[in-house]
């Protein structure tokens, strides 16, 4: 029994003084919570129970995503950054030093860090700069100057700093969303008022044209209805000239159908009138 007992408690001090470092982590060696190794090889190692205490710690790329925030550029002007940084644990003794190795604390630290260094940056650029001009340049230097920082104060390596977005602050927006909508309803007021212009014109010069073709048929009609009249006038002297009983027996012809045209027609007439002279004697005597 006593052999049993020794072998658990044997097993038990064998587990305890082995531990594994696996190739995604970076791990320091504690005793009595003082660093005595750090950046232990990936592995299996031994630790002494109850003296010793392991800590790990991510090894590969984290990424910190910070709020977006408010920074002036060298002209007075706000701009509202949106930013994130990729770094890892460089120095494991002075990570845990630093942060206890906690990762919410590393990031925290690390984000007061990008903070400064992004409101200096800004602090010394146009807009036009950090927009355009030199915002490729701008995260270069910031990112080797945090990296240098972090390093030293953190044991953190920052890879890559990098702004995912500038806005105007929402008061700026708005007003220049309320100039530029003015200004759209101004130029809209305009174009309303040039088509209008435009579209008199083309009406009035309509109307004048439709006048100018108006009073040129009425002539051409009038021109018409005169040659026409002339061409009968000649044509019934004509007929005149060679038979005039036959062209007097066609107008009373003519003037009897016109007077007896309607069933309510009434004349009251000499019957010694002329106007029956055809009726009485088809020779007109």
């Amino acid at each position: 029994m006593s052999i049993l007992i020794g072998l658990v408690v044997l097993l038990a001090v064998v587990s305890n003084s082995l531990y594994v470092v696996n190739e995604r982590e970076r791990a320091v060696l504690l005793k009595f919570g003082e660093v005595v190794s750090t950046d232990i090889e990936p592995g299996l190692h031994f630790k002494i129970p109850i003296v010793n205490d392991v800590r790990r710690f991510e090894s590969r790329l984290i990424t910190l995503d910070s709020s977006p925030q408010r920074y002036l550029t060298a002209e007075k002007k706000a701009l509202i950054v949106d930013s994130f940084v990729k770094w890892r644990v460089a120095d494991a003794g002075k990570y845990y030093t630093a942060t206890g190795g906690d990762e919410f604390s590393a990031n925290s630290l690390l984000a007061s860090r990008v903070d400064n260094g992004l409101r200096n940056k800004f602090g010394e650029r146009t807009v036009y700069e950090v927009v355009s001009g030199e915002r490729d340049a701008l995260m270069a230097e910031i990112t080797k100057e945090l990296d240098d920082i972090a390093l030293n104060e953190l044991g953190i390596h920052v890879l890559d700093v990098r702004v995912k977005g500038i806005d105007l602050p929402p008061e700026v927006s708005n007003a220049v969303y309320s100039r530029m909508s003015t200004e759209r309803e101004r130029e809209a007021r305009d174009h309303r008022s040039r088509g209008r212009e435009l579209a008199e014109g083309i009406e009035a010069d309509a109307d004048r044209q439709n006048t100018v073709i108006e009073a040129n048929a009425y002539r051409e009609a009038e021109r018409i209805r005169g040659e026409g009249d002339a061409i009968a006038a000649e044509i019934y002297a004509n007929a005149f000239n060679q038979d005039p009983e036959f062209y007097s027996f066609h107008r009373s012809i003519q003037a009897y159908k016109n007077s007896f045209a309607g069933k309510e027609d009434l004349l009251v007439i000499d019957p010694e009138s002329d106007f029956f002279r055809y009726l009485k004697n088809p020779t007109g005597r």
